[in-house]
This record gives structure tokens, sequence and C-alpha cells, in this order.
């Protein structure tokens, strides 16, 4: 669990720094808005590729090696940002980080369902998830230093070199339970308490998730809302600096804010859940409740753009970001609730890629919108309905979180 919480704040942190030097970069190179959005554009598209074959890559070779290969691409795309000089360029090396950087969540989750009972997996992916928002306080820290110690390119070769050193821990120490050469038999018996699965079944072809409503479900609300969180990754920092004059040196105080609260929902999003099922009610109950709780947490953001005080900005945003990682802490453990282990990084790939699908095409119309209209009112508003939307569809479209029999 170390180890993919390691990871998982080294990815945020790579993916992060675009959003933290867009105000710097965009004066240097002279972007304007729409160009900032075909950059995140292009890592999103390659996001979404990426997951079409992670999933299945880390279901068929295992989440040891499939993260060794995850790490080492980001990281090299990551460090390859301090030679991008132009638009194109930028798109370039975002494009690969897309690649290498969506093999992540897959992964982790493949790793909470291989180490914990059903019980435990929220609390779970709400730790690992917490190094999003790790990554994303520790961003601006490091960035801001090495930036204006050194150069913005050099902030990209310093935090994409962090990923060399965390393979080095991975391949190290990580095996899956029945490898693990500490791991005792009542340890083992524990964490396969609830698997009725059999490890020789082959494994589960998308054509066939697709055939369960459970699926459609939860890819729609990955659709609809995984953009939100881009948004405040990568708009958020340029929002601060336009509304409200912030530099980067000012900038990192109401980050670590966001991001410091943002984990507290993360992890509290796990506990709640985990928590109602030891109180004796059901993993329905437990997820959507949650989840209900989360969206009604994200409703207030609404009115973020207009806020004239800044730390009351920074406040409801903080708020919406704590909710989504509640939610997120849910859905992505509603997947390991539903699907067996052999399609779990499926799942999570299936799904990660209407998220990233939704994000790319937000990208584009944010940078547009914002080009246009120059508010960002809009774009708060329906990022606080679409949690609402999301709890709706799965009430309506899961009957019961249950396992299914494939």
């Amino acid at each position: 669990m170390t180890l993919i919480f390691f990871a998982t704040t080294i990815n945020y942190i790579d993916r992060q720094i675009i959003g933290i030097l867009k105000p710097f970069i965009a004066n240097d190179l002279s972007w304007d808005e729409a160009d900032y959005g075909y950059i995140v554009t292009a890592f999103q598209i390659a996001y979404a590729i990426g997951l079409v074959t992670t999933g299945r890559f880390i279901d068929k070779y295992g989440t040891r090696i499939g993260y060794v290969w995850a790490i080492v691409v980001w990281s090299i795309a990551g460090m390859a940002h301090a030679a991008a000089r132009s638009v194109f360029s930028f798109a370039a090396v975002r494009f690969v980080l897309g690649i290498g950087e969506s093999a992540n969540f897959p992964a982790a989750v493949k790793g909470v369902a291989e180490w914990f009972p059903k019980k435990e997996r929220a609390l779970a992916a709400g730790l690992f998830n917490s190094g999003s928002t790790v990554g994303a306080i520790l961003a601006p820290i490091m960035v801001t230093w090495i930036t204006i110690s050194f150069s913005w390119q050099w902030a990209f070769i310093f935090t994409g070199a962090l990923g060399f050193v965390w393979v080095i821990f991975w391949l190290k120490y990580y095996q899956v339970p029945e490898k693990h050469p500490k791991i005792t038999s009542k340890e083992l018996e524990y964490i396969a308490q609830d698997d009725i699965e059999k490890s020789e079944e082959k494994p589960i072809k998308w054509v066939e998730l697709l055939k369960y409503k459970q699926t459609v479900a939860i890819c729609s609300t990955r659709f609809i809302s995984d953009w939100v969180w881009w948004f405040f990754l990568f708009w958020i920092p340029d929002f601060l600096s336009k509304t409200h004059g912030v530099n980067i040196k000012e900038v990192v105080l109401p980050l670590i804010t966001i991001y410091a609260i943002s984990s507290i929902g993360g992890i509290g999003g796990g506990w709640i859940s985990s928590n109602f099922i030891k109180r004796g009610k059901s993993i329905d109950y437990a997820r959507k409740t949650t989840i209900l709780l989360c969206a009604l947490m994200i409703l207030p953001v609404m009115l973020v753009s207009q806020m004239t005080n800044l730390w009351a900005a920074v406040g409801l945003i903080s708020l919406a970001a704590a909710g989504h990682q509640g939610w997120a802490s849910n859905i992505f453990t509603v997947v390991s609730d539903i699907y067996p282990k052999k399609a779990v990084g499926s799942m999570m790939g299936l799904s990660g890629f209407l998220g990233a699908i939704g994000g790319a095409l937000s990208a584009s119309f944010v940078g547009m919108l914002l080009d246009t209209t120059k508010s960002y009112f809009l774009i708060f508003l329906v990022a606080s309905s679409v949690y609402l939307i999301n709890w709706i569809i799965l009430k309506v479209s899961i009957k019961e979180i249950k396992p299914l029999k494939l």
C-alpha cells in the first residue's frame, strides 16, 4: 500500500506541474487559452488510448510488471518537457506522459483487490488515492522552489527523475500475496476471505463487460465527472492568478490548502463507507450513501466564480475537491465490489477510458470558452451538478452493488 501511495503521489506531481507553471510558460512561449486547452487535450486523448490497453495489460502480466512499465514511460516523458519549445512539442510530450500515467489507477485498484478483503478496500482505495492529493500538495512547493532557483525546465527534470527511484523499491519489495516471502497462511486466508474466484479462469474481454448495465452505469459516471478533477489540476492555478492576482509564489499556500483538504476527503470517503459496513450496513448502502454525501459537498462550488475574497474561493474549491476524492475512493471500490479480480484491471481501464474522453472533450471546450467569454461561471456551475447526476445514475441503474458472476 505504501508503494502504491507513493506511485500515485509521483503520478500527480508529474501531471500537475504544467498547471502550476502554465501562467509562467504561457508568458514565456506566448500561449493563449486555446493553445493550453489543446495541450491538455493531447494528454487526455493519450490517457484514454492508454486505458484501452493498460488495464488488460495489467490483468495479463500483473501489477508488478505493469507498474514498472508505466512509471518508466511517464518519467521519461515528464523529463522530456524540458526540451519542448512549441505548442506541438508540448502536446507531443504530454501525449506520451498520458500513455504512461494511464496505467496508474488500473494497477493501483488491482493491487488493492489483491491485498485487501472487500470490507477494507474502500479505505485502502482512499489511502492510495490520497497520494494524488499529496502529490498535488508537494508539486507547488517543489516546482516553485526549483523554478525560482533554476528554471521551469529543471522543474520537469527533477520531478521526472523521482519515478526511477520508486522503481528500485517496487522491484525489491512488491509481490502478490501468494508469492510474498513474509506472508503467513493466516494472513493469506484473511485476504482471501471473500474470494470465490478460480485462478485458472480466463481473462474477461471488454465486449463481455459491456453486456452489463453495471458497466454502462460506472462508465457513464466517469465520463461526465472525471473532467472536474482535471480542471482543478490544470486550471485552478491560472484561475487564482487571473481572478485574484496571485503569482507563482503566492499560489503555493492556496494550492496546498485545496489539496490537503481534498486528501482528507479521499480518506474520509473511504472511511465512512468502510465504517457503514462495519456497523452492519450493506455494501450497496455504504457505497451509495457515501457517494450522495460527497455529491452534496460539491454543490457549493457553483458560487466560486462570484467570490471576491481569495480564501472564500479557496474554501469552496477545497470542499469540492474533497467531495470528488471521496467519490473517487468509492467509485474505484465499486469496481472491485462488482467485478472479479481477473476483470478489475480491464474494468478500470474501460471506465477510465470514458473518463479521459470526457476530460479531453472538456479541456478543449474550457480553453475555447475562456478565450471567448473570459468567465468561469458556467464551468463551475456544471462541475457542481454532475456528481448528483452520478448518484442518480448509480441508484437507478445498479439496483444492488454485489458481485457479478462472469
